[in-house]
């Protein structure tokens, strides 16, 4: 039978794996694309390593996925954890911001039962495969890449006591001591072979942990395809684990877990479809809208999407139940937006935001400083758009940049880093801290300006009109409203 500690299940028997989101900050959002305590709240489910716990289970593994963060607990509950489990096979997720934390951990835990096969896994690792296990002997492997069946892969091999040499994606210290570095493996193609993420979030995690300001709380976070073919410069994921096809999950497998989510999982209120671009094939999203409404009332779910779509997808969307786009406008100089390879003209931004009005969506829009060729009278340009757009939401972020990024590259070769530090990648509370200059901009006049545009959009009378408007004539996102507010507003009247 299995039993518990403070609140954790403790299995019984058999290849034990944990699967671990480690300690760190308070609410330390590990799983985004830009890592870091967020000012509004916000966390992010550990959506890659929930899939791969899924896919352990599916392969009739016993896993217990643990989120430190959401859940509160400290290294010392991880460590006790570690001693009732003695689990064979470590799974440690990572980012750049927490490397130093993350490698920490890991020696503990290693220190504590040195049994314990420690495999990384997530997107600095992957890009510093070499330099990582050069310098921590803790590290016995890392998952390169899209790790779902390379981490199945290595529990297999461990567990048999057969050959790593056959796991493709993972690198791996020999009996020699000698790294070695196995070939890449393939893109998932079957996505639907992979078992839904909300089902492994039933099991492992605490639904209302989790909370992202756009959304109506409480939801639940998945994929419906992964990998993005644009090529936007600063976006991490599709650079490092997920690439640049997207692949899609068929309509009736995103749908059905539409309907698991309804029935297993009622308190949720919203499905937040994490895909990089969703609206990369608007006929799918049509299909999939189709689909939706057929199956009966519509459940309210949010989306990340470019700003290209046209008014039939959009509303096509909205009676399936969309109520939310969140769109990377980024900037409103088209040098600048040239410069990340965004693709797109400023003057499409107008359509797409009138459209999406006219079709019953909101937006989120994100706004970005310090691209290739930022200067202020760009700035300038970016907070007007922001403005004569007014989506409903609004962030205004310096440019984060990480390893394997093109921006990361082209802010090193062009001696734009501040430092190389990454802990320095976070305030001492955990928050974003700018780490490059550009053009004149120092990392301090980024981070100023982002405070300065924040408050000029959000503290605008009329913005303030609507949402007290919006308050009363949709209650429905009251909670969601109140609840960014109180942990937001603190930053908004001060520097950040």
């Amino acid at each position: 039978m299995d039993n518990y500690i403070e609140g954790v299940q403790i299995l019984s028997s058999g290849f034990k794996i944990l699967t671990l989101n480690p300690p760190f900050h308070p609410r330390y959002s590990r799983s985004q694309r830009s890592p870091a305590v967020i000012k509004s709240g916000v966390l992010y489910y550990p959506i890659w390593l929930a899939y791969a716990t899924g896919v352990l289970e599916q392969d009739g593994f016993p896993v217990k996925l643990l989120d430190a963060p959401a859940a509160g607990q400290d290294l010392q509950t991880v460590l006790h954890l570690v001693d009732d489990l003695k689990p064979k096979l470590v799974v440690i997720d990572s980012s750049t911001p927490s490397i130093n934390n993350d490698l920490e951990v890991a020696e503990a835990i290693k220190i504590r039962y040195p049994q314990a096969f420690i495999l990384f896994v997530g997107p600095h690792v992957t890009v510093l495969t070499e330099e990582i296990m050069q310098t921590n002997f803790v590290v016995d492997a890392i998952a390169r890449g899209e790790y779902d069946y390379t981490v199945r892969d290595t529990a297999r091999s461990l567990e048999s006591g057969g050959d790593l040499y056959t796991v493709d994606g993972l690198s791996f210290r020999n009996g020699d001591g000698d790294i070695i570095h196995n070939s890449d493996r393939q893109p998932i193609q079957d996505l639907d072979s992979l078992p839904f993420v909300s089902e492994v979030y039933k099991r492992h995690l605490r639904i209302e942990d989790y909370f992202y300001s756009i959304t109506r709380y409480p939801q639940v976070t998945i994929v419906t395809g992964r990998g993005c073919p644009y090529k936007c410069t600063y976006c991490l994921w599709p650079q490092t684990i997920t690439g640049p096809q997207y692949r899609r999950r068929s309509v009736t497998n995103v749908a059905d877990e539409f309907n698991f989510i309804k029935r297993e999982l009622p308190q949720v209120k919203e499905i937040f479809i994490e895909d990089d671009t969703l609206t990369v094939d608007q006929g799918r999203c049509i299909a999939l809208a189709k689909e939706l409404i057929q199956r009966g009332k519509p459940q309210r779910f949010t989306a990340n999407s470019r700003a290209n779509v046209d008014y039939e997808t959009l509303s096509w969307l909205n009676k399936a139940g969309l109520r939310l786009l969140c769109v990377g406008f980024e900037s409103g100089d088209q040098a600048v937006l040239n410069s990340m390879k965004k693709g797109i003209k400023v003057e499409r931004f107008y359509q797409f935001q009138k459209d999406a009005r006219r079709a019953g969506v909101m937006i989120h829009g994100c706004f970005m400083a310090g691209n290739f060729g930022e200067t202020r009278e760009s700035l300038a340009k970016t907070l007007d758009l922001a403005k004569k757009l007014n989506p409903d939401t609004a962030q205004f972020f310096p440019l984060m940049v990480y390893p394997g990024t093109e921006a990361y590259e082209h802010a090193q070769r062009n001696g734009n880093l501040t430092t190389e530090d990454f802990e320095e990648w976070l305030t001492p509370d955990g928050l974003h801290n700018s780490v490059i200059h550009q053009s004149g901009l120092t990392a301090e006049d980024l981070i100023a300006w982002c405070d300065q545009a924040r408050r000029s959009f959000y503290l605008r009378p009329s913005y303030l009109l609507t949402k007290i408007w919006q308050i009363f004539n949709h209650p429905g996102e009251a909670g969601r409203i109140f609840k960014a507010a109180r942990t937001f507003s603190k930053y908004l009247l001060s520097r950040a």
